[in-house]
């Protein structure tokens, strides 16, 4: 069984198992088949993971058996975060397959897909597996082959490779994996450095019992703000529930912008490779784009989403990419993003300076920031039409991702979820009045029936 809306942009996501399930293992079997035919693998192989969500090993199983009866061959990696599952792709130059749900609650599971060395899936190719999800293909003659690989190893020693770790002082640095795929790598990567963890939750459990695995949501952020505070850690890092996003504390225990976070990342790399290219979208501050500049960089903006992101890094060659999501790029990470290795680059930049997290922050442009706001309503596209007439002629308006209003030096932008139901508010300006203004002027358009 499988509900068409559990097939998004980027990736497949729905809810598995309850009263009302979206999708189970004959569906996770049937997209298994139709993967394999998409991707017209028959004689090749391809590489699985999962992360720690009840029943993921039955989904992904059944989905290797779909895949299998047409031919192809499975490399099972078994637990890995999502980047964990890039690496595998990059590490073994195969297509690649990851369940997970992200951050999405406990009764959610899906499952993203990659060509091989983490490339991503194309449009094309998403709607060819679901086209080819509710067809009952033909068993291939030769029924595909499987075994099992340890890439964690691998994959640290591949994250150490690409920071400078050396000559660091000795940090204390908080860790909330949220009890999801970073309580998994945080021991293979920053266990062997000269710093000292304090973990939060670092035990695998898919039910999520002590926070949801989603650092957007202020809430989720509190339990490592108050050990960043009750200990003097340096730094906190929080990972979502599949741990290809991290979001940093500082030594105050406050929030720092994830697109503070891609200005210093930009700004080290861009001293690595000067003139190279940065990618963003267009909800990441202006604070990145002056730092760009300053750093002698050029800048170019994506559609937001792994896919989008990963083809525009490809595009334009670029070494580093960030979204105000707190997905980070790499380019020697095969233009995937990866949380983990944007905690090692934060805990390089602050290890080789005696200045305190937050002082290396204040040392950006700074501009005040509204958030994510969510809002369900029954018509996005209706509602972000009325949100442009409401700003007409004060600002220069795009729909390149979704709405975005762009004045001097202020910004609206509207957009659709790529992975929920759900319509996304942020506004920048200088300073937090102009930016409570807006916020407020928007949302009472964006809720005016609720």
């Amino acid at each position: 069984m499988i509900e068409p809306q559990v097939f998004k942009a980027n990736d497949i996501r729905g809810l598995v198992g309850g009263e009302h399930p979206e999708w189970d293992l004959d569906g996770a079997r049937a997209i298994g088949a139709a993967f394999a035919a998409a991707f017209e693998l028959a004689g090749r192989e391809f590489v699985i993971g999962r992360d720690m969500r009840a029943g993921g090993r039955e989904l992904s199983q059944a989905f290797a058996e779909g895949a299998m009866g047409q031919g192809a061959g499975v490399v099972d990696v078994g637990l890995a975060s999502t980047d964990g599952l890039w690496f595998a792709s990059g590490y073994t130059h195969l297509p690649g397959v990851q369940f997970t749900a992200s951050h999405n609650p406990a009764t959610y599971n899906g499952v993203k897909f990659c060509l091989p060395d983490a490339a991503p899936i194309t449009p094309e190719l998403m709607a060819k597996i679901r086209e080819l999800s509710y067809v009952e293909l033909p068993l291939a003659e030769t029924r595909g082959s499987y075994r099992t690989q340890d890439v964690l190893g691998a994959y640290a020693a591949h994250l150490h490779s690409l920071v400078d770790l050396r000559g660091m002082r000795r940090l204390k640095v908080v860790v909330d994996a949220g009890n999801g795929m970073g309580g998994f790598t945080t021991p293979a990567v920053l266990g062997p450095l000269d710093i000292e963890v304090i973990g939060l939750f670092l035990d695998l459990d898919g039910s999520f019992p002590n926070h949801q695995p989603n650092p957007l949501e202020p809430e989720n952020l509190v339990d490592a703000q108050r050990a960043v505070r009750e200990h003097g850690a340096d730094l906190g890092l929080v990972f979502d529930g599949d741990a290809d996003r991290c979001f940093i504390i500082d030594e105050r225990g406050e929030v720092v912008s994830p697109s503070v976070v891609t200005a210093l990342i930009a700004r080290s790399e861009l001293a690595r490779e000067p003139g190279a290219t940065i990618v963003v979208n267009t909800i990441t501050s202006r604070a990145v784009a002056e730092v760009v500049a300053a750093a002698g960089g050029k800048l170019t903006t994506s559609v937001v989403g792994h896919t989008r992101m990963k083809a525009a890094m490809a595009e334009h060659n670029a070494i580093f990419g960030g979204e105000h999501s707190a997905h980070y790029y790499f380019r020697e990470f095969w233009r995937a993003d990866t949380g983990m290795l944007a905690g090692l680059h934060v805990i390089a930049l602050l290890g080789r300076t005696g200045l305190p997290m937050s002082e290396l922050a204040a040392e950006l442009p700074q501009y005040a920031a509204s958030g994510e706001i969510n809002s369900v309503v029954d018509d996005a596209k209706a509602v972000m039409a009325q949100v442009a007439d409401a700003f007409a002629g004060r600002g220069e308006i795009s729909w390149v991702d979704g709405l975005l209003v762009s004045g001097v030096d202020w910004w609206v932008s509207v957009r659709e979820s790529n992975t929920e139901p759900l319509l996304r508010l942020n506004v920048e300006a200088r300073d937090a009045g102009t930016v409570a203004a807006l916020r407020d002027e928007a949302l009472s358009i964006i809720r005016k029936d609720r």
